[in-house]
């Protein structure tokens, strides 16, 4: 049968719909200009596992986990399921790590960053421009035959591993919820004040994270690779999702009073445009090496993919690092540490861009 979602009208069907979700779950709960942040979220669940002690950021975010069962569920349904690996894991890992470092100076992923600028927020425009910049630089290693090699077909059980540990984690946050006033339950830490305390309903969030997760699944939706795909092949799939996404987001803050236009003020945001440019143009790079932006990580995770459930690894532990060694950022601006990193990331990513090629591909 025909899958309607990767069609023309499929995809900004899905656009429209995480459009509508994102501020749905920030009208529900959910932190400032953050319905829905990939890389917010897994720095909110490496919090809650003690992996970092920020107590403002820590909470089992069910958003996330829904996003990889809900893809694991459509492939399933699709017969879409296929355990594959082997494709470069320890480069993904890092190339997570880094994209995660990038977005917490930045302060967000780059759904978050769309999903800022639909609620007003200016700073997400330089945010926006290192995006499209990072996977511009991407597309030059692409073509200059960059590859992290073929993946291979693996036993079923290895692509279930990360859906079976989202699948955990949703047992700890079932087991052990918050005890109000709390900072600990069991074996998960729960943040009191900051963004990690602001959180929508749990199973609103986790049928939204689902939803997404299923309709991503089968649209193949990705902000990296709607702007890798304009750049590359000049095709505009992809980003009439995107661009879906967007004004969807726009009407809704606008009928929910959450559209609030400037610069000054916006949540869990700065202002050094230097800095959220340069900090998406890191992630935009490793996204755009790894083949996929957050999202998309935990979509392709979900049906299988055990080198994007490395990748999301990394950004879970690269999350930490951030938090541990003051590395992100904050609204008073850039952590202590993070031009070091942020320098030692690009190197990475363009070490691996530049070493990294089928030297019978590419000029």
């Amino acid at each position: 049968m025909k899958n309607f979602f990767a069609s023309k009208w499929g995809i900004v069907a899905v656009g429209l719909a995480i459009g509508v979700l994102a501020p749905l779950l920030q009208y529900w709960g959910n932190p400032g200009n953050m319905g829905v942040c990939v890389a917010c979220f897994e720095r909110d669940m490496a919090g809650a596992l003690g992996l970092h002690r920020a107590d403002v950021v820590q909470y089992m975010r069910p958003e996330i986990i829904g996003f990889v069962l809900g893809s694991l569920a459509a492939a399933l349904l699709a017969r879409d399921f296929r355990p594959r690996g082997g494709s470069a894991p320890i480069v993904r890992f890092f190339l997570g790590l880094f994209a995660m470092i990038g977005a917490l100076i930045f302060l967000g992923c780059p759904w978050r960053a769309l999903l800022r600028l639909a609620a007003g927020d200016g700073n997400a425009i330089a945010g926006i421009l290192g995006l499209v910049a990072g996977i511009w630089l991407g597309t030059r290693f692409l073509r200059a035959g960059f590859t992290l090699g073929r993946s291979q077909k693996t036993p079923a059980a290895a692509g279930l591993l990360l859906p079976l540990l989202m699948a955990l984690f949703l047992g700890l946050l079932l087991l052990y919820p918050q005890v109000e006033g709390e900072p600990m339950s069991g074996v998960l830490f729960y943040s009191l004040k900051g963004p990690g305390a602001q959180h929508a309903p749990l199973l609103l969030s986790l049928a939204a994270g689902l939803a997404i997760g299923a309709l991503a699944q089968r649209s193949r939706f990705c902000t990296m690779g709607a702007f890798r795909d304009l750049l590359l092949f000049r095709q505009i799939h992809l980003l009439t999702g995107v661009l879906a996404l967007v004004a969807a987001a726009v009407v809704v803050n606008l009928a929910l009073g959450q559209f609030h236009p400037g610069i000054e003020g916006q949540p869990v945001a700065h202002t050094l445009q230097i800095w959220n440019f340069l900090g998406m143009l890191l992630a935009g790079l490793a996204f755009a090496l790894a083949g996929g932006c957050p999202g998309r990580q935990l979509f392709m995770a979900g049906e299988g993919d055990g080198d994007a459930g490395v990748f999301v690894l990394g950004m879970i532990v690269g999350a930490a690092f951030a938090h541990n060694f003051g590395l992100a950022s904050s609204p008073k601006g850039l952590g202590p540490h993070g031009l070091e990193a942020w320098i030692v990331g690009m190197v990475f990513c363009v070490g691996i861009g530049l070493f990294m090629r089928n030297r019978t591909q590419g000029a």
